[in-house]
């Protein structure tokens, strides 16, 4: 069963650990105290059983996705079946219409029926929460988190894959964007000294502090690749596989292989960050 981390949220780990997951997805469960609903973050693998203990317990009003990863998103439509609640993400691909006939998304709830994609920006009320839909692209183009200002003294943030509990996260192919992450940690430092509730990983105290070792960590791995270039030019310049194989056997030489696909994307996206200019 889920386990408590904050006032409002719980965690059920999903079984899926691996060098990109860790320890597993972090599927979350969000409702206020004494709330009679609840709103689950990141259904997680399609697993029958980590779907099925997920969906056990008070009526799922509404689901949410923090992005388009499979380990996030492969078990939500089978999810939407099981509890009848929508699942909205960014990505409309991801998006599913709640299922009435099962009665979990009945009962007069503002989200029945509803499967829009959601909007940087929004407030969501449900399960007794106030929820904030915050765009973080970076990890990936659709990626967001959820803030929730009320969880505790600090408020916390779901932060999907942006931020970890350990670790750094990659920049994936092909719509991760470098400067769009390092603009993305700029959003969520200004809410300070929330809790982090990361899809993988522990969670972490102070937001603030994770936001700042995570951009010097960036802005670090910049400096070895710009260095790895040894003055080459690469402002306009096509970014090569070629490119990419060099800088990478450079700047992470030292990486586990299983992390080393990663690598690779981290790469493709500074140096594209590069190529762009200023």
């Amino acid at each position: 069963m889920p386990v408590r981390v904050t006032d409002q949220a719980s965690v059920l780990l999903a079984q899926n650990p691996g060098p990109m997951t860790l320890d597993g997805t972090r599927s979350y469960v969000l409702a206020a105290p004494g709330a009679r609903t609840r709103v689950v973050v990141d259904p997680g693998p399609d697993d029958v059983s980590h779907l099925t203990a997920l969906a056990d317990g008070p009526r799922v009003e509404l689901v949410l996705v923090t992005h388009r990863h499979a380990d996030h998103t492969a078990g939500a439509a089978r999810f939407a079946e099981l509890t009848g609640a929508p699942v909205r993400a960014a990505d409309p691909a991801h998006c599913h219409p709640a299922h009435p006939a099962t009665g979990g998304a009945t009962g007069g709830s503002a989200h029945a029926g509803a499967a829009a994609p959601l909007r940087g920006g929004e407030v969501l009320r449900a399960a007794g929460l106030r929820i904030e839909v915050v765009a973080t692209p970076g990890h990936t183009a659709d990626s967001v988190s959820f803030r929730l200002p009320d969880d505790g003294p600090h408020g916390s943030v779901l932060t999907g894959d942006t931020i970890l509990g350990r670790g750094t996260t990659v920049i994936s192919t092909p719509d991760g964007s470098l400067r769009d992450y390092l603009a993305s940690l700029d959003v969520l430092e200004a809410f300070g000294t929330a809790t982090v509730l990361p899809a993988h990983g522990p969670h972490l105290g102070d937001l603030s502090a994770v936001v700042r070792a995570y951009r010097e960590h960036r802005l670090g791995r910049l400096a070895e690749v710009r260095a790895a270039l040894a003055g080459a030019a690469i402002a306009g310049a096509p970014v090569t596989d070629q490119l990419v194989e060099q800088v990478t056997a450079t700047v992470y030489g030292d990486v586990a292989p299983g992390v080393l696909p990663a690598a690779r994307q981290s790469v493709r996206a500074q140096l594209r960050y590069l190529a762009e200019g200023p």
